[in-house]
This record gives C-alpha cells, structure tokens and sequence, in this order.
C-alpha cells in the first residue's frame, strides 16, 4: 500500500484521503485539494465553478446504499470530524457577532430561530 503525506499532522499515513463532499478516494479522481479537516476532490470543484457561474448544477442526493458497511463506518468519522469542525466555526461566529454587542435577537432571526433558542444554543 503507497503512503499518503498528511498535510496536517506532517505524518506518513495508509489510509486513503477521500473528498469530503463526495466520498470519492484520491484514487478515483483526478486532484484532491486539502482543508482544514477537508478535502474537496476536482470533479466537486467542476460542480462548484458550474454553481458560482450560474449554471444548475445537478443535484445528487448520497445514494448511501452504493457504499458497503465498512465504507460507511469509515465515512461516519469524515462526517462527525466535517460537522464539528462546522459547529466550531459557528460558534465563533457567534461569539465575534456578540463581541460586538449584536442582540441575539439579530442572530437568531439569521439563523432562523427565536432570540431564546439563539441564546440557549450558543451561551
């Protein structure tokens, strides 16, 4: 099995980098570019050009049944690692919105909730 350069820990790794958008392995595509906890292969990037020109780009749905079980379970750790890393960046979105005195009220009409539910989330 080849090794993988990790661009985050600096570290030799064997598992397989996957787009974190589409689930694909650097092995299927063409490029994969990394993030922050991310990687985006060039197929997702071609979908993101089509989007950001104002083209419809087609909507796919995760067709979960494509992946076996194994697959799944590895793609579950991407998932919670994506979604944290999201709700991290929330947060502190919040917490500058609130540094500068924004009422939570304004922050929970943007998030679509109640001033209450705003609070109660992020204090």
């Amino acid at each position: 099995m080849r090794l993988k350069w990790n661009v985050f820990t600096g570290k030799k790794s064997s598992k397989p980098l996957h787009c974190s958008f589409c689930g694909k392995d650097s092995a299927s595509v063409k490029a994969l570019i990394a993030g922050p906890h991310v990687f985006i292969c060039d197929e997702c990037v071609a979908v993101c050009n089509q989007c950001l020109g104002g083209e419809a780009a087609p909507v796919k749905n995760s067709d979960w049944d494509q992946y076996s079980s194994e697959q799944l379970l590895d793609l579950l750790g991407r998932s919670a690692a994506i979604a944290d890393s999201a709700g991290e960046h929330l947060n502190s979105h919040v917490d500058a919105l609130r540094k500068r005195n924004v009422t939570w009220e304004a922050i929970g009409k943007e998030l679509g909730v109640s001033r209450q539910a705003a609070w109660q989330r992020f204090s």
